[in-house]
């Protein structure tokens, strides 16, 4: 294996080199911007490889062994590359990110060739610990009679879908409509709460026809969510009776 032509050494004497004059720190911020362009680099290198391997058949639990995480991790971090957006996605809780995970996985298993707002919300009603699916659940009955309702309006395709398929522009919609609410509702990450809302909100979508037709409403579902982030927030307040006990500090949607 040959090493990489980069070293400390190198990169301190290049960063004094181009910043002679300036003050200790104004050196340490240039160090820092440096630091993240590598971080960036670094990562762009990963997901080409990760990207060549699932190309090449490589399944999910082969890389996840790989790369000395789980599948599931594995499919988390590596999304397909035109959704990542990093100054926003690292906002996204694992299962916001399972949920885009799924759709894909989902448009693969119909043979369609793009990932749209019907599969997105199909990676919603997958992810069922999620409180997205939990306020369909509770609108709908269950989860099966959604699911399947869903479904029957979802004719199979005919083609062979990339490794990685490319999402529609509504379903990108989706996505920055779900970043919108959770800066309304004054959330600093983004749940499956928030991406059913996004659903709901992009009225041009197959999914908001769909969950209107179950009788899925932005109004009924924004509902459901605040009484259940309610309630999350007020057990988390709630001293609990066992003193071992520990209900940790995380935001009440940070694993939503």
């Amino acid at each position: 294996m040959t090493p990489l032509n980069v070293n400390l050494r190198h990169l301190i004497e290049q960063l004094d080199v181009d910043l002679t004059d300036a003050d200790p720190l104004a050196k340490v911020t240039e160090a820092q911007q440096r630091a993240r362009s590598l971080s960036g680099i670094g990562d762009s290198l990963i997901d080409h490889f990760v990207t060549k391997a699932r190309e090449a058949g490589t399944s999910w639990s082969q890389l996840g062994e790989a790369l000395g995480v789980t599948k599931q991790a594995a499919q988390q971090r590596w999304l397909p590359g035109n959704v990542r957006q990093p100054a926003n996605f690292s906002r996204f809780t694992q299962r916001a990110r399972h949920v885009t995970v799924l759709a894909q996985e989902r448009a693969r298993d119909l043979r369609h060739g793009q990932v749209d707002t019907e599969h997105l919300l199909l990676g919603l009603l997958g992810e069922e610990e999620g409180l997205g699916a939990k306020a369909v659940i509770e609108i709908v009955g269950s989860r099966d009679a959604a699911e399947r309702a869903v479904l029957t309006r979802l004719a199979p395709g005919s083609e062979n879908p990339p490794a990685h398929i490319p999402f529609t522009e509504l379903s990108k919609t989706v996505l920055r409509e779900a970043l919108n609410v959770a800066l309304e509702m004054r959330h600093n990450y983004i749940g499956t709460e928030h991406i059913l809302l996004g659903l709901l909100r992009t009225t041009d979508g197959k999914a908001a026809e769909l969950l209107g037709d179950i009788g899925v409403t932005y109004r009924d579902a924004y509902a459901s969510l605040i009484k259940m982030i309610t309630a999350i927030e007020v057990s988390r307040r709630t001293p609990a009776k066992d003193a071992g006990t520990d209900r940790g500090a995380e935001d009440p949607g940070a694993q939503a």
